[in-house]
């Protein structure tokens, strides 16, 4: 499956007061060649891996693979990641006929917060809410695996 999205910093923590869900994560990565990278998250009680492909050129899309996993395979698989792990706490915001995923890092990243959008097409249009700030789709330093 394809994957479209945008990223952008957010400006306030206004938005916790339009989110329709949240919840905490744990993830890492078992790999993060530039390439593909391969992700373990933790859920509350849920678990994933998530396989990506390269980035294209302009950011907007990539191939993105996903499954549930058991919960105790996923926390011993947690144990193999590289790096910091990440930790923040999601939020769902549905605006108009679009759901932003904002996300609160903690430690390591405490203070960053992003949202994203996901899209049918790059250029797809949406409202942009008045929390959203700059834009940093495609901007390495704001994926994930970076941190």
């Amino acid at each position: 499956m394809i994957e479209i999205e945008r990223k952008f910093l957010v400006s306030s923590k206004d938005f916790k007061t339009e989110a329709v869900k949240q919840y905490r994560i744990k993830q890492g990565y078992i790999s993060r060649d530039s390439e593909r990278t391969v992700r373990i998250r933790i859920s509350n009680t849920k678990a994933f891996i998530t396989v990506k492909g390269k980035t294209s050129e302009d950011g907007t899309s990539r191939f993105e693979w996903e499954k549930e996993i058991d919960l105790p395979d996923a926390q011993n698989l947690i144990k193999l990641c590289e790096g910091n792990l990440i930790e923040k706490i999601r939020y769902h915001i549905n605006i108009e006929n679009h759901e932003f995923v904002v996300d609160e890092f903690l430690g390591s990243q405490e203070g960053l917060i992003l949202a994203e959008i996901e899209l049918s097409h790059p250029n797809e249009k949406f409202q942009k809410p008045k929390w959203l700030a700059d834009e940093v789709t495609g901007q390495p330093k704001y994926y994930n695996a970076s941190m």
